[in-house]
């Protein structure tokens, strides 16, 4: 063999000492998916209850204030009602609504099964 082929071969046989990684320094370099992925988003949908209130006019909802905060601003509402019946209403902001509660005029709604006291989902559609 020539001299430089015996080099390569010694060098390649000698054994580099590697250090052993500590599992949680290197956990530590890694970020928290909170801040890899921002903020959490806030939810956009609520379930809630669907209250009658014949005195308001057909097509608008009362709403509280802070609930509205919850879902996100918008002009309008969309509820759902047991996955299949849906309602699109205008938003009316009132503090006398309770949070977990909307007010809407009933006088159409029991023809599509839905009760006064219903449990629905909320959330803001973009018109």
């Amino acid at each position: 063999m020539p001299p430089e082929e015996k080099q390569k071969e010694e060098t390649s046989n000698e054994e580099i000492p590697k250090r052993k990684i500590d599992v949680r320094t290197a956990l530590s370099l890694i970020p928290p998916a909170t801040q890899l992925f921002g903020q959490q988003k806030k939810p956009r949908e609520r379930r809630i209850r669907l209250r009658f209130h014949n005195e308001l006019k057909e097509g608008v909802a009362k709403i509280n204030p802070e609930l509205m905060k919850e879902i996100g601003e918008g002009e309008y509402v969309e509820i759902v009602v047991a996955g299949r019946h849906r309602f699109t209403y205008k938003v009316e902001l009132d503090e006398n609504v309770p949070v977990n509660e909307v007010w809407v005029n009933g006088a159409k709604l029991p023809e599509y099964g839905v009760s006064d006291n219903s449990i629905a989902t909320i959330r803001v559609i973009q018109k």
